[in-house]
Formats: C-alpha cells, structure tokens, sequence
C-alpha cells in the first residue's frame, strides 16, 4: 500500500464520501473505489461499509484509521524535517481546542504564529474535553487544550489557572465577598454533561454537594441564559464568562478553586519541526493567560 492509499483511506473515512473525497484529493470517483477495493483486497478485510446513506468504516476499519493516521503524520514529519533542514518553515499542525479557549486565545494564539511562520498551515479541530483527548490518542490532531483534570494519561504542560465562579440570577445576592458551599446545597442547579464541564464535577464530587438539576445541556451560552431567566444557578470558569453577555451576578467561591488549562500531546519528543514550534510558541509566550 502507498501512502496515497492511505490518505485516500483516511479522507473517505473523514468525509463519508467517495464522491466528495475525490474532489478533495483531485482524483476520479473511479480512482478513489479502486483504491479502497485493492486496500481491502491486500488487507483481507473490509474497511468499509457502502450504503444509500454514504460510506462508514467497519469495525475493522475504525481498529486500522489511528494506524492510518500515525503512518501520515510519520511521513509529515519527515517532509517538515526535510523543509526545515533547507531553511524552510513549512507543515502543517492540527489543534483539538474546546469553546472558551478557542474563542478567548487561539485567534490571538494563531495570529502571533502566522507572522512569525507564514508557512505553516493551521487546522482547527473544536469540542469537548473527551474529543480533544480522543483526536490527540488517534492521530487527529498534533497538539490538544486541556483541563489537567481532563488530560488523564495524556501529558499536558500546565498554562494557567482559570478560577471556578458561582452564576445567579439578578435577583439572587450574596452578603459576602465569595459564596459558600453551604450556600449552594438547597439550590437548583443548570448543569452540564460531564465531557463538556469535568473540572466543574470534579468539584462537587471533592466538595460532596449534590446537586438538584432538571436542565442538562450542552454549551455554555445555554448554560447562563437558563440561569438569568431563573431557572437556577451554575459553576462556569472564569475564562467562559468572558463570552456570556448575559445579566446576571457573578460570585468566586471560597477558596478560589480553579480548573487548569494546558496544552497536551502525545510524546514531547517525537513531534514534527513545525509542530513543535507551535508548542514551544504557546509555552513561551502564552503561560499565565487569564
């Protein structure tokens, strides 16, 4: 198999589409089909599953893609190496990021780095803690924002700490400089699921304070709009609220407990040239964001 089997692989997979994928790679519907039949033929099994609905990867497939992808970033590595033994900043790198970072850092982040290294191409991956984590282990992305907390087993170089805020409703006040977590209990909570808020229930958890909650979503805008209407209150870190136009009163709570953001990947040592530029351009320039 060459590596164009193998990006044509990947691009099916990534897309869902003989058809689109041709477009992308500049090839014939015919060329892509083929290309995937002489893969299966060499492999002995089927990587994917045709239908009316589109192409999706069998089981067999979704075992092989992180394979695939590391044989792809592999050969990136080496066509940066080679550009950067010439004197050239050239590449690619690939950044999983979740809302608040992408929305309060990356342009800033992206900006500063595309003046130094006009070369090198940026590609954006937004989601929830456990996808930035499951791209990052299956080769989607080179470099991942995390939560420490969120990061388990995945190295992460800490960035800053982001304090936890307690968020109520215009008609709800509290006497003191910060709220207590007795304060808390007899409330109704807006939460979030765990992937989207982990540092938040990890929280509770520590704290023992189970939470009454009839609203569970998803982003952070919903989050605070349920909140000013009243219909409870939430946890949000700090660097969220920057995005909330929202009226409502903002408390940090005793202790100033935080959630740790960093910037993760897989093996510090085996990155490529114009991946590692970024990682060291973030640490450098870009700890004790707040």
């Amino acid at each position: 198999m060459t590596l164009l089997t193998y990006q044509v692989f990947k691009t099916v997979a990534d897309i869902g589409s003989f058809r689109k994928a041709a477009d992308i790679l500049g090839l014939t519907p015919s060329a892509i089909s083929h290309a995937i039949s002489s893969m299966e033929a060499e492999l002995g099994f089927s990587v994917l599953t045709r239908s009316k609905n589109g192409v999706t990867l069998t089981n067999y497939g979704e075992h092989l893609l992180p394979y695939v992808n590391a044989v792809l970033n592999s050969d990136e590595s080496l066509q940066q190496f080679i550009a950067e033994t010439n004197g050239l900043k050239a590449g690619k790198v690939k950044i999983g990021v979740f809302s608040s970072v992408c929305t309060n850092w990356l342009p800033q982040i992206m900006s500063s780095f595309e003046e130094k290294y006009p070369g090198v191409k940026i590609e954006v991956y937004q989601g929830s803690y456990d996808e930035v984590a499951f791209w990052l282990k299956n080769g989607v992305v080179d470099l991942g924002f995390l939560s420490v907390s969120s990061a388990g087993d995945i190295p992460i170089e800490p960035l800053c700490k982001d304090p936890l805020l307690c968020v109520m409703p215009k008609s709800m006040k509290v006497t003191g400089q910060y709220i207590e977590i007795e304060e808390m209990r007899n409330h109704q909570f807006v939460t979030q699921r765990e992937c989207t808020d982990a540092d938040i229930q990890n929280f509770l958890k520590e704290n023992k304070l189970t939470v009454q909650s009839n609203y569970h979503v998803v982003d952070d805008l919903s989050t605070v709009k349920l909140v000013e209407k009243g219909f409870g209150i939430c946890l949000m870190p700090k660097l969220c609220m920057n995005d909330i136009p929202y009226d409502v009163n903002i408390y940090p709570l005793r202790g100033n407990p935080c959630r740790i953001i960093g910037i993760a990947v897989m093996n510090r040592d085996f990155m490529a040239p114009a991946v590692r530029t970024m990682y060291n351009h973030i640490v450098e320039n870009y700890k004790e964001l707040t």
